[in-house]
């Protein structure tokens, strides 16, 4: 195969805007440039209410899983009686034996 006097192509990508040098004999790629990552558009004025907001969503898990810990041991009583009603419900039979499967 013969070299070609062939220059590099410069590719801007589509998606992340990203700066690629592309072989252009065989396609693949031999650098990229990434371009600066921007902050957050957040206006300083809204700061304080995004902060209260947060704050409100974090009381709320906090309250919602320490009612679930609070009533735990109800919970599981109730499950335990449901599975004590089904067990006394179900016929009683013969344990199956490996032997039984064949």
């Amino acid at each position: 195969m013969a070299k070609q006097n062939v220059d590099n192509l410069n590719v801007t990508c589509p998606c992340c805007h990203s700066k690629l040098v592309v072989d252009a004999v065989f396609g693949a790629v031999l650098s990229h440039e990434t371009p600066p990552k921007t902050g957050p558009n957040v206006d300083l004025t809204d700061a304080a209410g995004i902060l209260n907001e947060q704050q409100r969503n974090r009381e709320d898990k906090f309250r919602d899983s320490w009612n679930l810990e609070h009533n735990k041991e109800d919970i599981l009583a109730k499950k335990f009686e449901e599975a004590m009603k089904k067990a006394k419900d179900a016929p009683a039979g013969k344990p199956l034996r490996d032997i039984d499967l064949d």
